[in-house]
């Protein structure tokens, strides 16, 4: 929405016949304010409610398109996750922004891991304010292209990581002060939380876009001495029954301390 690029992917399945000029054609002679930076054509037979793609063939123009969060460009590639309401999107990121910075303080080394981080927009967005980012993402095209959009923004203090969160997190050395968390629908898998758990930050920022898992995940915090400091949902998919949700939550501190 800020860059005003389009990207137009049709989806088939395999078995569908497309005049290809001619569909390039009629796109190309709308009379459309933005641009359309790239056709592509996917082909599909997935019965799923994601699009898995057998072949994707390059209509016109390029495959990705750009777009900026928060004054910060990135390149989104069709199945790489990127939050599809740009403004919302800005709304619902300074909410994780300020969070983190009250959790944080004023300390200067923090350590702060980005789980599920798709095309790394929070770990980037983050980055100022820490010493170290690490994210974590398992379809290996996401993490290709936070990389090449932490570069293109000149950020040095990120590193991403493809793979699963249950095997990477525990892999890596320095302790976080800050970890966050956006799964996706179904929620933090029951083996991948406890682990997350037992990596035992100070601090935990949660987003969820499916409050029931939220709601199921939440006590899980709690048992381990975890209390909800703070809370807001945002209603990011209007004339939906879907809310995003941010979660900030802190370690209790004994009363010794």
């Amino acid at each position: 929405q800020n860059s005003g690029d389009i990207l137009v992917n049709l989806v088939t399945t395999t078995q569908e016949e497309l005049n290809k000029d001619e569909f390039v054609q009629m796109l190309e002679d709308l009379n459309l304010n933005d641009k359309i930076t790239g056709i592509i054509w996917t082909k599909s037979d997935s019965v799923a409610d994601a699009v898995i793609p057998e072949e994707t063939e390059v209509l016109a123009g390029s495959e990705n398109f750009n777009d900026s969060i928060l004054g910060v460009d990135f390149t989104i590639t069709p199945f790489s996750f990127f939050q599809v309401n740009t403004k919302g999107a800005e709304e619902l990121f300074t909410i994780v922004r300020d969070y983190a910075k009250e959790a944080l303080g004023n300390k200067k080394d923090n350590i702060i891991y980005d789980l599920y981080s798709g095309t790394g927009t929070i770990g980037i967005l983050l980055s100022p304010i820490a010493k170290k980012v690490y994210s974590i993402e398992l379809v290996e095209e996401a993490s290709i292209i936070a990389y090449d959009n932490a570069n293109n923004n000149g950020i040095e203090n990120i590193r991403f990581i493809a793979g699963d969160v249950l095997d990477e997190a525990e892999m890596l050395k320095e302790k976080p002060d800050l970890i966050i968390l956006d799964p996706p629908r179904s929620g933090i898998h029951p083996k991948s939380i406890k682990k997350i758990l037992d990596l035992d930050p100070d601090n935990f920022i949660y987003v969820s876009c499916n409050p029931v898992a939220l709601a199921d995940d939440l006590p899980l915090f709690l048992e381990r001495g975890y209390e909800v400091k703070k809370m807001e949902s945002l209603n990011l998919f209007p004339m939906t029954t879907n809310v995003e949700t941010v979660v900030l939550l802190s370690k209790v501190k004994a009363d010794s301390e």
